[in-house]
């Protein structure tokens, strides 16, 4: 087994989750078709569709150095490739000289339409889709007090707070309204924890405790919001799956659960408006 390959995918899942990019949760479409091997046309699939599909690239092609040399093209200089792992096998000869094939796993690299020159490559239609908004959904939106700006037009979801932005792609891009304002809300759980608003320490790094809590309070945040507007259940049940890895992450520790959950409440509550008082009578009733 090649213990490199492992490796390289780890590495690369965790740089894409420390950037706040979280490669199995996009309920949005990244290209209007699969990412997909210019040469064979074939989409790429399981880990590689993961990994390539949580990158912000206009086209959804992609070509190896080689490839994209013998089509007479070439990697734009500076270009950082994507890691691509496929099984292959060895043949191990047995001690009755029989031969055994052994998988083993391996990589190449390739490059996105984007990072390549001399080649040409289609234009896609564009993927949008019809998009309805939820009334109960705009009507939070509004309402929030010292909300931070959202930006649409992005290639992911993120708030930045330095900027004290929510980043996302466009409404159009989402699979469904319900999947916008989840992963919407999302965000804004972990914008309820800037210094100005419940000053939350976040954890810097992904992995340690404070991260992981932080994930769970941003995802239990929409989880409330998503109830609070009566999105369908298709969305808590995919919020529930996310959030047991989060809890397995966390050791399944109670403490840590019921904690997160009573500043998702504090983090949902600063949304809606409602105050620390009313928050304290609703919860004595």
């Amino acid at each position: 087994m090649n213990n490199k390959v492992y490796e390289i995918v780890t590495d690369r899942i965790l740089s894409l989750l420390e950037a706040g990019v979280c490669p199995w949760r996009r309920p949005w479409s990244r290209y209007p078709a699969p990412p997909q091997n210019f040469a064979s046309g074939r989409p790429y699939q399981g880990i590689n569709y993961l990994m390539l599909n949580a990158i912000g690239f206009e086209l959804p092609f992609f070509l190896t150095f080689k490839q994209a040399k013998e089509r007479g093209g070439s990697v734009i200089k500076g270009s950082k490739g994507l890691p691509i792992v496929f099984w292959s096998t060895f043949e191990k000869e047995e001690a009755d000289e029989q031969k055994k094939a052994i998988p083993f796993l391996r990589y190449y690299t390739v490059f996105n339409a984007c990072q390549i020159e001399g080649v040409d490559f289609p234009t896609m239609p564009n993927a949008a889709r019809a998009f309805e908004p939820v009334e109960a959904a705009e009507m939070i939106l509004q309402g929030w007090p010292d909300a931070p700006t959202i930006e649409h037009g992005r290639g992911r979801a993120a708030y930045r707070p330095d900027t004290d932005q929510i980043l996302m792609p466009s409404r159009t891009s989402f699979e469904s309204a319900a999947d916008y304002y989840s992963t919407l809300f999302h965000e804004a759980g972990h914008a309820t924890g800037a210094e100005k608003r419940l000053n939350r320490p976040t954890g810097k790094r992904f992995g340690d405790e404070r991260y992981s809590k932080e994930e769970l309070v941003a995802e239990m945040t929409s989880a409330f919001l998503c109830a609070h507007c009566g999105l369908d259940n298709d969305v808590i049940q995919n919020q529930a799956a996310y959030l047991q890895g989060w809890i397995k992450a966390l050791h399944d520790d109670p403490r840590l659960i019921v904690n997160a959950a009573g500043q998702a409440q504090k983090a949902a509550n600063l949304i809606l408006g409602v105050t620390p008082e009313a928050a304290s009578e609703s919860a004595a009733a």
